[in-house]
């Protein structure tokens, strides 16, 4: 079943303590006005191989940060679905998937490990006063009669799952869902500036059902009845490359997505679609030519709103090859034609 109970922890740092051996999670002390709260990170796999994807984003840029910054300090629980706050690495849009790669966590010499990486985004947060983090996943406490393990305040009470949260092997499927990924947002208000940290076990798989969260199997082939996740490698064959998403004067049914085959053959887009940041989807017919470009006007179901959102292209198994995102700043000028 998906996670019990998600939602974003807002909060101050105020220490933290690395990663070891015999607990393998990256450990933050947060507090908001009045409670305190621990943040446990993953920075290793139980399963092989053990070393976690990672993407620092330095400068992440989503419509979502527009919200947030709107949020009291504290635990908000997050409805699993779109529009909202609830993060998804696949359907939100929040990541090139393409740059994430794994790194063991306790390696000697400095800045070279999954420790370093994390340590010094907390370090500078906890060295600036106006910086606060959002740690997205699965809430435990508050527990009375228990102190915190790690930094020993009463009650115990923290964040963790703060992962990728679906496509996960057999062993931990009961685990899996949409629109409940773990994260860690940190935002510098002098400095105007968010950072993204991201965090993926290697045994999960890229493509999930947008039901339960689990991997998308490809049919077996003649001779290998094995059933095996979906690679990624049917990812950015077509492109989003640009959107009029602001036109002069009524936006409804004249916004356009520009697309372009990449590829070296031709590409039927029968059965293909173009979804909005709510889901709403446009579909595709007609055969795109290799290196040609696509110019798709939307319909008024499906809206570029022009406080920023996001745009998904899906094949016609419902798989994703290309997402892209924008903010308000970005879609304020009318008549202006946005490039990804």
């Amino acid at each position: 079943m998906p996670l019990k109970e998600y939602g974003v922890l807002k909060g101050r740092p105020v220490a933290r303590r690395l990663a070891v051996t015999s607990n393998a999670h990256y450990q933050v002390h947060l507090v908001d006005d009045d409670t305190d709260y621990r943040i446990a990170i993953n920075v290793k796999s139980k399963l092989s191989p053990s070393e976690l994807e990672y993407l620092i984003d330095e400068n992440f840029n989503h419509p979502i940060t527009a919200s947030l910054v709107n949020l009291p300090l504290g635990f908000k629980p997050l409805q699993s679905q779109p529009g909202g706050l609830a993060l998804d690495f696949i359907r939100g849009n929040l990541l090139d998937r393409t740059k994430m790669i794994p790194l063991p966590f306790n390696i000697p010499g400095p800045d070279n490990d999954l420790n370093d990486k994390i340590d010094h985004y907390i370090q500078r947060a906890m060295s600036d006063e106006e910086a606060l983090i959002y740690a997205f996943g699965e809430r435990w406490g508050p527990e009375p009669r228990t102190k915190d393990k790690i930094f020993g305040f009463l009650p115990g009470n923290g964040i963790h799952d703060i992962h990728m949260n679906q496509g996960n092997a057999k062993k931990f499927e009961q685990d899996d869902g949409v629109w409940q990924d773990g994260a860690l947002l940190i935002h510098f208000p002098t400095d105007n500036r968010w950072i993204g940290i991201f965090l993926k076990f290697q045994s999960q798989c890229w493509h999930t059902d947008d039901t339960t969260g689990h991997c998308i199997v490809a049919k077996p082939a003649p001779g290998h009845p094995t059933e095996t996740p979906i690679k990624g490698e049917v990812d950015l064959v077509v492109r989003i490359i640009a959107a009029l998403v602001n036109p002069e004067g009524a936006d409804l049914g004249i916004e356009t997505v520009t697309l372009l085959n990449t590829s070296p053959t031709s590409i039927d887009l029968t059965g293909w679609a173009i979804a909005d940041r709510l889901k709403n989807k446009h579909s595709l017919s007609g055969t795109l030519a290799s290196g040609s470009m696509l110019v798709v006007q939307l319909p008024q179901t499906v809206q570029l709103g022009n406080k920023g959102g996001i745009i998904t292209l899906l094949d016609s198994r419902g798989i994703k090859i290309d997402g892209v995102s924008y903010t308000e700043k970005q879609a304020a000028r009318e008549g202006w034609t946005l490039v990804f």
